[in-house]
């Protein structure tokens, strides 16, 4: 909705100071520390639909992958068999 410069809302040329809530933009400076190598890995889930969303939801829930990073179900062509593919970056150690 359009709300006119008027009735308090700054327009987009407006200079709006920094405040907590708005905290300012800095230039990201370059960081002294090498980058934390990671590799890929692919976890493939396969089984019903039920118990392929279960484990995209408990994966989830552990704090693991969100469950839009999953691809969607796929069928196998085995009766009653699904697939999911995660692909992720891991910090490798």
């Amino acid at each position: 909705m359009f709300i006119p410069n008027d009735q308090g809302a700054p327009a987009s040329t407006d200079f709006v100071t920094p405040t907590a809530a708005t905290p300012a933009v800095h230039a990201a400076q370059p960081s002294s520390t090498p980058p934390i190598p990671r590799e890929q890995i692919r976890h493939l889930l396969l089984g019903t639909l039920t118990s392929v969303k279960a484990t995209i939801r408990l994966l989830h829930k552990l704090g693991y992958a969100e469950p839009n990073d999953w691809s969607r179900p796929i069928s196998t062509g085995r009766p009653n068999e699904m697939m999911a593919i995660l692909t992720k970056r891991v910090i490798a150690e």
